[in-house]
């Protein structure tokens, strides 16, 4: 997908459809209580399904929320302002990067999701400087959403799995991590794939591991987890002439 013209047609002609979605009750609580103590709920994704953003979907309307905020950069908000105000999408560089945090099915959930009324739309990622390590990068991101939610809001943070988790990682110490350390009551819900495959920066395929879900089920295992039996291929932007940028220097 290269080119804005096909991008927005690709979204035009995705089908926002509802998700079966079955809550066990604990795993329901204990989500509704993150949102309660700390204004938001995380969702730890592979980017490059196609279902994700359906997902996302299901979570705010079985919780009725209104904010949703995407690991995408945050000078892509006057774009995705004015495409849900008008259905125009003006090009921009930071919509080619391939590894399939934007999708057109999250165009196409975006655009419906505001149709009826506010959504507040918050984009967390940013540029940090030359200097910085895996963890400041998500120390700035976890700043930009305790900026725009306060802890009254109730906003979903949806951003790829390694940056969710509420704990520090073998990687460093991750968004949720930091989340945290405002807002204790946090909670981390993770996709678990049962198979599929996905788009990042190229086409690939989940590999097999343990039994296939059966259903879209959001319950407790350790952490919050959210099954999703069959994943499918997204439709991603990427312009490999326009990825990576070119380097800034200094006048």
């Amino acid at each position: 997908m290269a080119s804005v013209d096909a991008l927005v047609r690709a979204a035009d002609e995705f089908s926002v459809a509802d998700v079966d979605l079955v809550g066990e009750p604990t795993a329901v609580t204990v989500a509704q209580r993150s949102l309660e103590e700390s204004g938001l709920l995380l969702l730890g994704e592979v980017h490059g399904v196609r279902e994700n953003p359906l997902l996302a979907r299901a979570l705010m309307q079985a919780f009725g929320l209104t904010g949703l905020a995407l690991e995408w950069h945050e000078e892509l908000a006057p774009v995705v302002e004015a495409f849900l105000a008008s259905g125009t999408l003006a090009d921009h560089w930071l919509l080619w990067p391939g590894d399939g945090r934007i999708t057109a099915g999250h165009l196409a959930v975006l655009a419906e999701r505001a149709a009826p009324g506010p959504l507040e739309v918050i984009l967390f990622d940013g540029t940090i400087g030359t200097d910085w390590s895996w963890s400041d990068r998500d120390e700035a991101m976890a700043r930009r959403v305790l900026a725009a939610a306060p802890a009254g809001s109730r906003t979903l943070a949806v951003a790829g799995n390694a940056h969710t988790p509420t704990e520090p990682t073998e990687l460093g110490v991750p968004m949720g991590a930091w989340l945290a350390r405002q807002r204790p009551g946090v909670r981390e819900i993770r996709i678990r794939y049962g198979g599929g495959r996905y788009y990042n920066l190229r086409p690939r395929r989940f590999s097999p591991h343990g039994s296939r879900p059966r259903q879209v089920r959001l319950h407790q295992h350790n952490t919050l987890t959210l099954d999703l039996p069959d994943a499918s291929e997204a439709v991603v932007p990427q312009q490999s002439k326009r990825w990576p940028p070119p380097a800034r220097t200094e006048p």
